[in-house]
């Protein structure tokens, strides 16, 4: 059997596109256990601490973060990046967060401008959760375990680099 060109490119096209399935759902739908992480490093005076972060990019992602989510590991956290830098009033809540979390906000240097800790809201209306503003201009935010960053010396002005991503400051700065 002979396969015209159109056939052909139709074929290679549809394996690609089906090849990738698998990552679209596992990405979309994955659970926190499941998901795809990447190494994050906080540059502390005592040294370096590493994290395996999820990355919330999208409106859709960044709205979700770590709402429902029972537990997250020690040594994980999830990076909110932004398109532009935000402005300082600019605040996040625990509407529907099952667990308390730490939030560091991070300047488009990866300068860590300000840290807060985020109690759960119990309430079932988001009106009565509180909202956490950075203080300061920010272009991502870290949400992490609370009490992560005090238990390490982790404070305003540390360094936060990705490797697989740019923008970042790198260690020794």
């Amino acid at each position: 059997m002979t396969l015209s060109r159109r056939q052909l490119i139709k074929a290679a096209l549809g394996t690609s596109l089906l090849a990738s399935v698998p990552l679209l759902s596992t990405s979309v739908f994955a659970t926190d256990s499941e998901a795809a992480t990447l190494p994050l490093t906080i540059h502390t005076k005592q040294g370096p601490h590493r994290l395996d972060v999820e990355v919330a990019e999208t409106v859709a992602q960044r709205q979700q973060g770590l709402m429902g989510r029972e537990h997250l590991p020690e040594a994980r956290g999830m990076l909110f990046r932004f398109e532009r830098e935000q402005p300082a009033n600019n605040a996040f809540w625990m509407y529907k967060t099952l667990i308390p979390l730490d939030i560091a906000f991070i300047d488009g240097e990866g300068r860590i401008v300000a840290i807060n800790t985020m109690p759960p809201c119990e309430s079932d209306s988001p009106r009565e959760c509180p909202a956490y503003p950075a203080g300061a201009a920010y272009r991502s935010a870290l949400e992490v375990n609370a009490g992560y960053f005090e238990a390490r010396g982790i404070q305003v002005g540390d360094c936060v680099s990705v490797p697989a991503l740019a923008g970042f400051c790198r260690g020794g700065d």
